[in-house]
């Protein structure tokens, strides 16, 4: 083997072990770009479900922040992503109202946090953002449809400027959750802001 081969087999050791460590980065642009290919391939998913998914995208990702301030462990943000899908199945398969589920289970969290008397500021800065994106996010199903995806998206976008500050502070959830969030909120806000006049 010459010098040419073992150093560019290295380089592309070096490149796989980067995008190894890009992976939250990876996760977040890939699910947003399955769910903008599925919202181009059915229009019909754009107005309606393809709203009610971007609200339910904001909600789960304000319940995340929630629920690892409220139990003071970082990686539980990434549970609750499984816990909220959860909440939303139930939700459907019983006629309920998602948010109003969802709703529930923030005033469970905020109990919790209480109960366990977590530091303060954070956790009131999680309870803050849970109500504010979260409730914005649920009012704007009530706007008229192409209204109502655009500003959901341009709330779900400007939650990446929240998940960049847990990032860079390195506090509340885990990097890796902020960082995933961050590249999964932003292109997928904006892309719905981008379907709303093209569909």
């Amino acid at each position: 083997m010459d010098h040419s081969s073992a150093g560019s087999g290295r380089t592309e050791s070096a490149h796989r072990h980067a995008a190894l460590r890009r992976w939250p980065s990876l996760l977040g642009l890939a699910t947003a770009a399955s769910l903008l290919g599925l919202a181009v391939a059915v229009p019909k998913l754009v107005f309606g479900a393809g709203h009610e998914a971007v609200a339910i995208v904001v909600c789960v990702a304000a319940l995340c922040y929630l629920s690892a301030a409220a139990l003071g462990r970082p990686w539980v943000a990434w549970a609750a992503i499984g816990g909220a899908s959860v909440l939303v199945t139930v939700s459907k398969i019983a006629g309920l109202a998602w948010w109003g589920v969802f709703g529930v289970a923030a005033v469970a969290l905020v109990a919790v946090g209480l109960l366990r008397r977590v530091p303060g500021p954070a956790f009131t800065a999680q309870v803050a953002a849970l109500v504010g994106y979260g409730g914005l996010a649920v009012a704007t199903g009530w706007l008229p449809s192409r209204t109502g995806l655009v500003l959901v998206g341009l709330l779900l976008a400007s939650h990446g400027i929240w998940d960049l500050v847990h990032y860079r502070r390195d506090r509340v959830v885990s990097r890796s959750l902020a960082e995933c969030c961050m590249l999964l909120d932003v292109p997928l806000g904006l892309g719905a802001v981008v379907l709303a006049f093209l569909v």
